[in-house]
């Protein structure tokens, strides 16, 4: 089983919308507040690879499946889990949970991949392979 890195966060109130829900565009906010968390649990900072490395990580897909509605305050979970890496691309997974975990709220991917500063697809170093891969 994959192991998965966990960020808490709460629901602030610009964060919702007129009938008092978490605005569905927040949900990739917090997939990407999640994923940097992940990244940086496993060592791999996204502005020292981007300055250091040259690499940077574009989204070229994302979805997101909506499950129930989080509302101003509430607190969760979002799980975070590498689902693919590949020497080019890689694949991040996304449960938004309540701190109890007996609730899903959402679950998504986003999709990557690594590319030099001109947007040119490229392979991702192996020390910053092995980094995401531990």
């Amino acid at each position: 089983m994959k192991s998965s890195v966990d960020v808490a966060l709460r629901v602030r109130y610009a964060e919702t919308d007129q009938m008092g829900h978490a605005y569905y565009s927040n949900y990739l906010v917090w997939f990407e507040v999640a994923r940097t968390n992940y990244c940086r649990q496993k060592g791999l900072v996204y502005a020292d690879l981007e300055k250091d490395d040259g690499t940077f990580l574009p989204v070229i897909e994302s979805h997101c499946s909506y499950r129930r509605p989080l509302r101003y305050d509430d607190r969760f979970v979002v799980q975070t889990t590498l689902a693919e890496l590949r020497s080019r691309a890689l694949t991040f997974e996304y449960k938004i949970v309540s701190p109890d975990e007996k609730v899903l709220f959402a679950e998504g991917f986003t999709r990557h991949v690594f590319a030099d500063r001109d947007g040119r697809p490229k392979s991702l170093a192996r020390e910053y392979r092995q980094l995401l891969s531990n």
